[in-house]
């Protein structure tokens, strides 16, 4: 195992990545690439390959969404190289109705973290072979980890005794949501008991 400097790591992408980078940045000591959505599949597999990184080991990929950004969602692919001891990050950036390419052919283990991520934000991967939810039920709507799914949900599940069997009902909440201060209800109660004393 060997170790290269983060100056000759840049000067590396930057030669091997050129035309399908849009910037790199540093994250935690960490390399983070962001590249054009359309490159994914090229760029995960000259990582993979390139004799002087060989990022060979896909840790896991994962996604976040900026509901206020044109290009909503941000696609991470986190990758390993045990040849010179790094990780590194790479960002793809996506709106609502595009499809990104599935990275299977690249990473096989790729497969469940694309299903998560259909499953729970609602990207989908193109050229997926099994691409259907894998943490929710099949019967499920929306996609939970989107910043504008109801915290409530659409639906809750009830045990009908009549049918003898779970059904599924729209939500139905016995009290309203109630508005908090930031004042703990143990420092209101010790304030409170602090002035009694007081008087």
């Amino acid at each position: 195992m060997s170790s290269v400097s983060f100056s000759a790591l840049i000067d590396l992408f930057h030669e091997i990545l050129s035309p399908d980078l849009i910037e790199i940045t540093c994250d935690f000591d960490e390399p983070v690439l962001t590249v054009y959505a359309g490159a994914n599949v090229r760029v995960l597999t000259l990582l993979r390959d390139n004799k002087k990184c060989r990022f060979r080991q896909l840790v896991d990929i994962t996604a976040v969404d900026y509901p206020e950004k044109p290009q909503r969602f941000e696609v991470i692919y986190n990758l390993l190289s045990h040849k010179i001891n790094t990780r590194l990050r790479v960002k793809l950036k996506v709106d609502c109705r595009a499809s990104v390419s599935s990275v299977i052919g690249v990473f096989p283990a790729a497969s469940w973290y694309e299903r998560e991520i259909w499953d729970l934000f609602g990207i989908s991967f193109s050229d997926h072979p099994d691409l259907r939810r894998i943490l929710t039920d099949y019967d499920f709507e929306g996609h939970p980890l989107r910043k504008d799914f109801p915290l409530s949900g659409f639906t809750q599940v009830a045990y009908d005794s009549n049918l003898q069997r779970v059904v599924y009902e729209p939500v139905e909440l016995n009290q309203n949501y109630r508005s908090f201060d930031f004042l703990s209800p143990w420092e209101g109660i010790l304030q409170k008991t602090d002035t009694e004393k007081a008087s």
